[in-house]
């Protein structure tokens, strides 16, 4: 009897593995922070190997820790950050350079490029994305260019790229593949037809051969090796982290809508069995294959979130620890006017700026360590709340909620503040933890765990649930005081 999935849920800071049980319990965990690379400004960089041994070890220690077998795990999923960038060989699995992290800002000057000699109208109309560096697309481009011998090697089939999930897979059971919702984070693959675009190669001039292959994100990989678990296990679900969060939220049907308040913070809106067209510089993307059913999501994308808290402590030192960050912003009422746009590695939907750079506004005499840091706790709210404004201007029907989720999400301050930006309830979830049961919930289904989707959404379960406490004129004009802010931030440095 298989009594546990485990899924493993990588992300841009740390690697984690959760077993759930088939209530969708969280039954055990791990996590291991890994380290973070920046050689130049803006750039952002892993060690492939270190995503590879902080996502063992934490999958083993789980499994170790919980008295599990691996004969007891029906299924792993794959939860992964998404766009960032890895090149390996074939043969010895070796990786050839860094990755390219998603954050990362190199590629920013060759995507103006591309915009001037007019490629962006199509880039968007085949992939729903906006040109940006923030995609695969460039990135790679990037690698192959500046590593000796890459792009030959690519052209002769020896190289393999892939976002993380394909990394993983490769090392969990040597399958070179990645999901249909992870391609469409590439900026390589048409969204329509679900395959990548001859026309698109062309232009980032990418070698097919360096390609994976395209799967359902529900459905049955491989078998990992025998040597990493003790026996093997089915590898059975793959999602990006926010496709794998939206459908761990059970946010199934058309109109609901996610946001996820991680290193980063993503809303998602299920758009339904068909792209969804933004006017509003929103992501239209792919969210998850099951069998032959595809959905379809609305995504806006912001850079800076709990990354913003990781900075105050480990960039200005003013909290020794994460979970120190509420109670140093509750210290004060509010932020006394100060306005913290955390355009670190330049800002997101809906403004797509690569060139903006971190802003602090509002400074006085008096502001202290307590005012910035509710600054950045509140910037987390106003950057989502952006997000929300330009979705229910593409969305047919009005929003009724936002379900939460991510490590910020346990901040009660940061979701009180959310719900009275948004003006609608932010409901937290009992599982916080969706991403990872999101990759679960996927795997399971595939591998007869779970029996459909409705037997999923019916384990869904809210903590707590936050009302709107705002009036609409105060929310109105903090939300234009922000954007005065996020004005001074933007188009800070200059394209070489």
């Amino acid at each position: 009897m298989t009594d546990y999935i485990l899924a493993l849920d990588q992300g841009t800071t740390s690697s984690r593995a959760i077993l759930f049980d088939r209530t969708g319990r969280l039954c055990a965990s791990a996590s291991q922070e890994f380290p973070q690379h920046f050689p130049q400004p803006g750039w952002v960089e892993h060690d492939p190997d270190d995503i590879w041994n902080s996502q063992l070890a934490v999958a083993r220690q789980v499994l170790r820790e919980a008295h599990v077998a691996a004969h007891q795990v029906a299924a792993i999923g794959i939860a992964n950050q998404r766009e960032t960038t890895v090149i390996w060989e074939r043969a010895t699995g070796r990786p050839i350079a860094p990755a390219i992290v998603w954050q990362d800002r190199r590629t920013a000057d060759a995507c103006e490029a591309l915009r001037a000699a007019g490629k962006a109208a199509m880039i968007c109309e085949r992939t729903g994305l906006e040109l940006d560096s923030y995609f695969s697309a460039t990135k790679l481009a990037w690698l192959l260019d500046r590593v000796p011998g890459a792009r030959t090697r690519a052209a002769a089939g020896e190289l393999c790229f892939g976002t993380v999930d394909s990394w993983l897979a490769y090392k969990l059971c040597g399958a070179h593949v990645t999901d249909v919702g992870n391609a469409s984070r590439t900026m390589l693959f048409n969204i329509h037809l679900l395959r990548w675009d001859a026309d698109l190669l062309a232009l980032f001039d990418i070698p097919a051969a360096l390609l994976p292959e395209v799967v359902p994100s529900c459905g049955n990989v491989g078998m990992t090796h025998a040597d990493l678990f003790g026996a093997p296990i089915a590898l059975a679900g793959i999602a990006g982290d926010q496709q794998a969060a939206t459908f761990g939220q059970a946010c199934h049907h058309s109109g609901m809508v996610k946001n996820t308040y991680g290193t980063g913070c993503f809303m998602l809106m299920h758009a339904g069995a068909q792209p969804a067209v933004s006017h509003n510089r929103l992501l239209s993307t792919v969210g998850w294959r099951l069998h032959t059913e595809t959905c379809y999501l609305l995504e806006g994308s912001v850079f800076m979130g709990g990354a913003t808290v990781q900075w105050l402590r480990d960039g200005l030192g003013i909290i020794r620890q994460s979970s120190d960050v509420e109670p140093l912003a509750a210290s004060v009422p509010d932020s006394g006017g100060v306005l913290l746009v955390p355009a670190f590695v330049g800002l997101g939907a809906p403004q797509w700026d690569p060139y903006a750079r971190g802003t602090i506004v509002g400074l006085t005499r008096g502001s202290t360590a307590a005012h910035i840091a509710r600054a950045a706790v509140e910037a987390i709210a106003y950057q989502s709340a952006q997000l929300l404004q330009a979705m229910q201007k593409d969305a047919r029907v009005p929003v009724a909620e936002v379900r939460a989720d991510g490590g910020a999400a346990r901040n009660d301050m940061l979701m009180q503040f959310q719900a009275d930006l948004l003006g609608v309830p932010v409901l937290r979830p009992k599982v916080t933890e969706t991403t990872a049961l999101g990759a679960a919930y996927l795997a399971g289904l595939t591998v007869g765990f779970w029996a459909s989707q409705e037997e999923i959404a019916a384990q869904w379960r809210c903590e707590r649930r936050f009302d709107p406490a705002m009036n609409a004129d105060r929310r109105a004009a903090l939300l234009a005081r922000w954007g005065r802010a996020v004005e001074r931030a933007q188009a800070w440095e200059q394209p070489l």
